[in-house]
């Protein structure tokens, strides 16, 4: 009786010891990222939205503006431009991204030859940057000699300006933003090949044909995935900044002026560093009630396996 009193305590002891030594080597081995989102994410963040309350000219010392910054933003009718332009973006990329994407990962996960080679071919273009694309664009889009207009012109039919053209230039960068599918592809390959072959063929035994198992079970099976990259695609649609800094600078006449475009003019151009922070908190705001509402439809069309709806 006595040992067994006495090694209760002591093998807590030792429990204890060891939970503490777990506990030091997780923050040990973590601290490098925990380190890097304190000092480049959560700082830069906080120091964000106190600057948003002030009026800093970045060469001068900043001076407390209260609301004025989202106020101003109210009657700023660049801002509500901009916001119009990725809106109408973000409306054209987003469904297209999706589908193509999708279109494509079912093509490439069947059993042909030589997918692997197809798969790393449609992949590679989305991992270039973003300076050398837009590049590439400016000269396949481009209305005197690029490539685009060229081949149009050969079967009788005149290209428009795209970039240059107020109608066209945001069709243009639509257009260029379905060069990066194969990242959604990637993802959406992952979940195709991970739907359980058993249910295909328990569909087969009840006589489905192609498109049945296809609509009842395919895209049931692989909807987390689309609300995965719906979010992605939401998300990255009212970030484009790149192919417009480098092809257009928000024109022609402001038709092309992306909201974050706008926002880094403010900050390093204009050196209106308090109304950018303030900018950049509205389109965080923005983004994150977009995203809570994709959420909260998603409820009704997205299908995970075990999930039981009352």
């Amino acid at each position: 009786m006595t040992i067994g009193i006495t090694s209760q305590p002591s093998q807590r002891r030792i429990w204890r010891r060891l939970g503490f030594r777990e506990a030091v080597a997780f923050y040990f081995f973590a601290s490098p990222w925990l380190i890097g989102l304190l000092l480049w994410t959560l700082g830069p963040m906080i120091a964000s939205f106190i600057l948003s309350f002030t009026d800093y000219q970045l060469v001068l010392p900043p001076k407390w503006f209260g609301s004025g910054n989202y106020t101003y933003m109210l009657r700023d009718e660049l801002v509500w431009r901009a916001l119009r332009v990725t809106t109408i973006y973000a409306l054209g990329t987003i469904p297209l991204g999706l589908l193509f994407s999708f279109g494509l990962a079912v093509l490439l996960n069947q059993p042909i030859r030589g997918v692997h080679v197809f798969r790393t071919i449609y992949y590679i273009p989305a991992v270039i940057s973003g300076v050398p694309v837009a590049l590439l664009w400016m000269w396949l889009l481009n209305p005197e000699f690029g490539l685009v207009n060229n081949a149009l012109a050969a079967v009788g039919i005149d290209g428009p300006d795209w970039f240059f053209s107020k109608t066209w230039v945001i069709p243009s960068f639509i257009i260029m933003s379905l060069w990066a599918i194969g990242a959604p592809m990637i993802i959406y390959l992952a979940g195709l090949q991970g739907i359980p072959h058993h249910l295909y063929e328990a569909a087969e035994i009840d006589g489905a044909g192609p498109f049945s198992k296809f609509r009842h079970v395919t895209v049931p099976m692989i909807s987390p995935v689309i609300l995965y990259n719906l979010v992605i695609g939401v998300i990255g649609s009212f970030q484009i900044f790149t192919p417009a800094y480098v092809i257009t600078q928000g024109g022609p006449a402001n038709a092309s002026l992306f909201y974050v475009l706008y926002l880094f003019n403010n900050a390093f151009r204009y050196f209106k560093m308090g109304y950018a922070s303030a900018m950049a908190w509205l389109m965080f705001a923005i983004i994150l009630l977009l995203t809570l509402l994709v959420f909260r439809m998603s409820t009704s069309w997205v299908y995970y396996e075990g999930d039981i709806k009352k």
